[in-house]
């Protein structure tokens, strides 16, 4: 196990490094440049455009760039804003709390209404299995940003018992008003988990081990608890960490459309103002929360199945 996550650190690091690479690399060799955002409509002088490049080391090699802008993320120094002078840090770190609040309320969604239905789906088979596949197949084709547009329709405006744009105060005003942007988010989702878990239960249904099990009479809770459910976990975790991952890119809908003030809208509001410092560390924090939900899916595996820590030992 400790090679195990030894070796997924060490895939971590790597990832995380390649990502920076290309991240700085794409935004500065974009058009337009870091300089033109400073002076807006103004025409400076050579002399002045010379002064701010050297100021934002512009007038160093593109490696040597990169390699200043990395060891300050290393040390904790993400830059400072183009636009407002404040520090990346202090703007990427108001908002952080309340994306991964609204991560973290959108999966506990996905998680247990998704897993719900699919279980419900393999366990009754028959009219409720046409049901919940005519739910599933109706909720992964809706995208988050028309969830969010018939959610603030409904509930919203139609029926006010959620804000329509942002949110509250304190810790219950927060959460109240996170409510939908959450449902937005695990609409799709919970769709997709269904589906996952309803074939990988069937898979286990079908094995010879658990109709032994029920042949020698053991207790139907117990052959779907320790025969069924827990051989099933590794698709559904597995499922569950990439969506999870994929929600954190998703906030950049969401909380555009409900104006939630979280790393999603700053985000689309930097590249707007290409805030060059602000776009590069959200991206690659944006990347960060992808590659250890996977990193996480891979550990929770191996603590549920002991054969995958054999197996990674001998490839690692």
């Amino acid at each position: 196990m400790t090679r195990m996550v030894i070796s997924r650190l060490g895939g971590l690091a790597t990832t995380l490094l390649l990502a920076s690479v290309a991240i700085f690399g794409s935004l500065y060799l974009a058009p337009g440049s870091p300089e033109d955002v400073l002076f807006g409509t103004r025409q400076p002088s050579p002399a002045a455009r010379a002064a701010v490049e050297h100021q934002l080391h512009l007038d160093q090699p593109l490696p040597v760039r990169y390699w200043d802008w990395l060891t300050g993320v290393l040390h904790g120094n993400l830059g400072t804003s183009m636009v407002t002078q404040q520090s990346v840090a202090s703007r990427v770190g108001s908002g952080l709390g309340t994306t991964a609040t609204l991560v973290l309320i959108a999966v506990l969604f996905v998680v247990v209404f998704g897993i719900a239905l699919g279980a419900v789906a393999a366990l009754r088979p028959g009219a409720v299995d046409a049901a919940a596949g005519a739910v599933t197949s109706v909720t992964v084709t809706i995208p988050p940003f028309v969830a969010s547009t018939v959610l603030i329709t409904v509930f919203a405006v139609r029926l006010g018992w959620f804000p329509s744009s942002g949110i509250g105060t304190g810790f219950g005003g927060r959460i109240h008003g996170l409510i939908l942007p959450a449902c937005a988010l695990a609409i799709m989702n919970c769709g997709f988990l269904a589906r996952v878990t309803r074939n990988a239960l069937l898979d286990q249904l079908g094995r010879e081990h658990v109709q032994t099990a029920v042949a020698r009479g053991l207790p139907r809770a117990i052959v779907l608890r320790d025969h069924v459910l827990r051989n099933a976990l590794p698709p559904i975790s597995t499922a569950a960490a990439l969506l999870t991952s994929g929600m954190f890119a998703s906030t950049l809908i969401v909380e555009t459309a409900f104006g939630v003030p979280g790393i999603g809208q700053l985000t689309i509001t930097s590249v707007a103002q290409k805030d060059f410092p602000v776009v590069q560390a959200v991206s690659l924090l944006l990347v960060a929360a992808f590659v250890v939900c996977n990193a996480l899916s891979d550990l929770l595996q191996a603590l549920i199945d002991p054969r995958l820590r054999s197996t990674s030992g001998r490839m690692a």
